[in-house]
């Protein structure tokens, strides 16, 4: 999701709902206690320099059970963080304590904003010399399995 999007969000929801990739909703009392710009400067294993740049909005819970972030109140952070971010229309990334700190994307589900997974990846898989598990058609044809085979 990306920064015009959660805007667009914000002014049609009548709350604010984060939910687990696991289903379950964070507390309704929960805070945005930050929102940042993350700029990653990095070269991969195969040596290729690369740069990422993401807003970053930090999800916290405190004991305040009445506290309730209201969607104008969220646009208004948004508006405020225009110092930081810029205007640059940025992918997002959520941080929400768990076991330790975890890193999400993120996606709209009706009236939820739903945190997803993030994996690591190997960004120079052919210089690393990690196989293409990949089957092509023609290496299922070989394997004796055809398209309407009834085989997969």
């Amino acid at each position: 999701m990306k920064i015009s999007e959660i805007k667009q969000a914000l002014a049609e929801v009548e709350a604010v709902n984060f939910r687990l990739p696991t289903g379950e909703y964070l507390p309704a009392h929960f805070h945005v206690t930050e929102v940042g710009l993350v700029n990653k400067h990095f070269i991969d294993c195969g040596g290729v320099e690369r740069r990422e740049t993401v807003a970053n909005f930090q999800l916290w819970e405190a004991g305040d059970y009445d506290h309730r972030l209201a969607p104008l109140k969220f646009l208004h952070i948004l508006d405020l963080s225009k110092k930081v971010l810029g205007s640059e229309d940025l992918d997002i990334e959520v941080e929400y304590q768990q076991a330790t700190i975890g890193k999400f994307g993120l996606v709209r589900e009706g009236n939820d904003f739903v945190l997803t997974p993030k994996h690591t990846a190997c960004l120079a898989q052919d210089a690393c010399g990690i196989p293409d598990h990949s089957l092509t058609l023609p290496q299922l044809q070989i394997a004796g399995c055809t398209p309407g085979g009834g085989c997969c």
